[in-house]
């Protein structure tokens, strides 16, 4: 075998790399293997030869145009272009959630479907140009909607939950077809990783997902394909360690495959799409690579391997393979195949110069232009409807006129939006059988089924995963976290994965939902601060998320009406935040008073996005509040009354996008402005609020009650950080200058 070429001062891998297979094909010498395996036609294995090449092209302009000021990102594909083989044994139409070195798979799928400029497409998005059609300038992206290939920026595998979701969907479809299903009857999902990815709790979360949906005979198919090159950046993965870690997982069934060889990746790949089409059980397809190059182009792995380990890597370059591979076939000559590869590397080199020329996302506003994804058409109802529903509430419906607690009301609402709207399902962990650990969805899986109340693993990612996967297939998820704190475990899936995916996708690919949870404080003498969790922080600062809070029965009802719609016609990713203490309240000022129950809205009503609650007319003080806040405020008003002060009440609702106009208009002659917050004074609403009063500069002098920046204790103390009625009339008071 040719030794490798010296690196040398002006040399760096990836033209090493380069020189050797020119000199190497030259010379007709290339690595040993096996034979071509049965499968591919010769025109196919030109075809993914082709895409290889090409693969490895973009891999070498976008390195020279970031050295050029004219590109933006070098993560290449260069070890992995197998990955086209794999992309034969699929149909265009099966979803894929790509690894970031995948190029030669979206390559090799642009040739299944007509009309494709995949070099062109590819360097526009080297070039973060904003014609180009993934992402529309915003980051570079392996996807494309004609393709099917949902944009995405993972390194940790996080797409992976989401890929359970979508292959979960396509059984439900087949029971329940979406309004808006987007994937074929006969489909499958398909997502791949890197080796190093594969130990990522996200990762390794949804394979045993998929694995423990499968044992249960219920419909998943998803191949899972593992791009094994032995390390990540700069840690090795111990030598067989994806083999015995997943050779013998329960309900998934393992393949292998060198994928060096497109020979025999292809034949395996068909086996193993094949067995989950069929069988639509989960497959693990586990692919043996290398990595040239380096992890990126400021990534020189002589920091950190051998010289004679980088030179053993790249001596098993792919497409030496492949040149060999296609000379045994008789499907092209050495001569052929190097003059594919010059003319490919020139080729892109002019293509990359016009590339390079096209217009940038200039402002601000064009850059936030997709995170809110476009409208869509719906039906007004695709439900099981008017006619069902005496039937399906029964003996509920006698009580409707009579005021009911939050639980029963937020419980009813649910049931007339499953009624209405035939592609809404629920899934989380205890909402089925049990009926929610609140018995807020207590009846929905009689009244529906296991298909539309799904009781899940008890994994947070998973349950986040199942709901943006199926919003992926046109049905509209509402997943429930039964506690604020536990969304700390797959927060990434919303920040990371569903609010970027109309972003980076540049509106072309939404996955909607209503995100119910359960959460913040004042729960008598329980659970402490992982079931009282009364911090949103991590929430508010995701661009393009809506999050809901209501105080009341009726405003739950009407606003998760409004949640559904957002989700349903506008693809929003929508949060509804139930307060916990308030889903059993009846009581206001007195024992059975019953001041805090209200009657079921009927339901046709809803509360518009941005539209706040204002109780009250006084002009001395507005009270701006949500959930358990209310409540105290409420509680605080006679007693501030009684002082002499004329209150009134705002409740927000609508914590995000804060409801600024609305806001403005509620508090514009009122003399002070009193905020109170249940969250803790760091990172709270209230921080936002104060700098939107002070920013409107008017004469309205302001302050705020709020949580103490500590953690909620269990028993006796629970309520000790937190606002209350005694703390706002306190403030109140001094606020207005009165006495007390």
């Amino acid at each position: 075998m040719t030794p490798s070429i010296k690196e040398g001062p002006a040399m760096d891998r990836a033209q090493i790399v380069h020189e050797n297979f020119l000199s190497r094909v030259a010379a007709r010498d290339l690595p040993k293997g096996a034979p071509p395996r049965p499968g591919l036609t010769q025109a196919q294995a030109v075809s993914l030869y082709r895409a290889q090449v090409l693969s490895r092209a973009l891999d070498r302009t976008s390195r020279a145009m970031q050295k050029a000021g004219q590109g933006f990102y070098t993560i290449g594909s260069s070890g992995h272009e197998g990955m086209a083989a794999v992309a034969q044994a699929l149909r265009p139409t099966d979803i894929a959630f790509l690894h970031y070195r995948d190029a030669a798979f979206q390559i090799a799928r642009a040739e299944q479907v007509p009309g494709q400029q995949i070099a062109w497409d590819m360097l526009l998005s080297f070039a973060c140009s904003k014609e180009d059609p993934a992402s529309g300038g915003r980051h570079k992206v392996l996807g494309s909607k004609a393709l099917m290939i949902p944009p995405q920026t993972s390194t940790i595998a996080s797409h992976l939950p989401k890929a359970v979701g979508a292959a979960y969907s396509l059984g439900a479809a087949r029971r329940h077809p979406p309004e808006h299903r987007q994937l074929p009857e006969d489909g499958i999902a398909m997502c791949s990783f890197g080796d190093a990815s594969a130990n990522h709790s996200t990762a390794q979360g949804a394979i045993n997902t998929a694995g423990w949906t499968s044992v249960q005979s219920i419909p998943l198919p998803l191949l899972f394909v593992c791009e094994d090159n032995g390390i990540g950046i700069s840690t090795k993965t111990p030598r067989g360690w994806i083999q015995a870690s997943m050779e013998h997982r329960p309900g998934i069934r393992y393949f292998q495959a060198n994928g060096l060889d497109i020979y025999e990746t292809y034949a395996v790949a068909q086996e193993a799409a094949d067995y989950v089409r069929n069988r639509r059980k989960p497959a693990f397809l586990h692919l043996k690579t290398v990595r040239l190059y380096g992890h990126a182009g400021a990534d020189v792995p002589t920091t950190y391997l051998t010289r004679a380990e980088v030179e053993a890597e790249e001596a098993m370059d792919p497409l030496l393979h492949s040149v060999r591979l296609l000379a045994e076939d008789g499907a092209l000559a050495s001569e052929e195949a190097l003059a594919i590869y010059e003319q490919t590397c020139a080729r892109i080199d002019r293509i990359a110069v016009e590339a390079a020329t096209r217009p940038h996302l200039a402002s601000a506003a064009e850059v936030a232009a997709s995170l809110i994804p476009p409208k869509r058409e719906c039906k007004p109802t695709n439900g099981p409807g008017a006619e069902m529903r005496a039937a399906t509430f029964g003996g509920d419906m006698r009580a409707m006129d009579e005021p009911q607690p939050m639980s029963r009301l937020i419980n009813w609402a649910l049931t007339d939006l499953m009624l209405e709207h035939g592609e809404i399902v629920c899934m989380g962990e205890d909402v089925g059988r049990k009926g929610g650990v609140y018995g807020v969805t207590q009846k929905l899986q009689q009244r529906f089924g296991p298909d539309r109340m799904i009781d899940t693993l008890l994994d947070e990612q998973s349950i986040l995963g199942l709901a943006i996967g199926m919003g992926h297939n046109g049905f509209l998820p509402i997943p429930e976290i039964q506690f604020l704190a536990y969304l700390h475990n797959a927060e990434d899936q919303i920040r990371g994965e569903a609010a970027t995916l109309p972003f980076f996708s540049n509106g072309q690919f939404t996955n909607p939902m209503v995100l119910r949870i359960a959460g913040l404080g004042y729960q008598k003498g329980f659970g402490g601060h992982f079931h009282n969790d009364n911090s949103l922080a991590v929430l508010r600062d995701i661009p393009g998320v809506i999050i809901a809070c209501p105080s009341t029965g009726e405003d739950a009802a009407q606003m998760l009406r409004e949640c559904v719609r957002l989700a349903r016609e506008e693809q929003r990713v929508v949060v509804f935040l139930e307060p916990i203490a308030l889903y059993p309240m009846r009581d206001l000022h007195g024992v059975q008073d019953g001041g805090w129950m209200t009657p079921y809205p009927s339901p046709d009503r809803r509360i518009a996005l941005g539209e706040v609650g204002v109780h009250g007319n006084g002009t001395d003080l507005a009270i701006v509040t949500y959930g358990n806040g209310h409540y105290l405020s409420q509680q605080a008003v006679p007693e501030i009354e009684a002082a002499g002060i004329r209150a009134r009440i705002i409740d927000l609702r609508w914590l995000a996008p804060l409801p600024i106009e609305a806001l403005r208009a509620a508090t514009k002659d009122c003399k002070h402005v009193l905020i109170v917050d249940e969250c803790r004074r760091t990172g709270s609403q209230s921080e936002a609020l104060m700098t939107f009063f002070c920013e409107e500069s008017r004469a309205t002098s302001t302050a705020r009650v709020v949580a103490e920046d500590c953690f909620i204790a269990t028993g006796p103390a629970y309520a000790a950080p937190l606002p209350s009625r005694d703390g706002i009339v306190a403030a109140a008071l001094s606020l207005t200058g009165v006495a007390k």
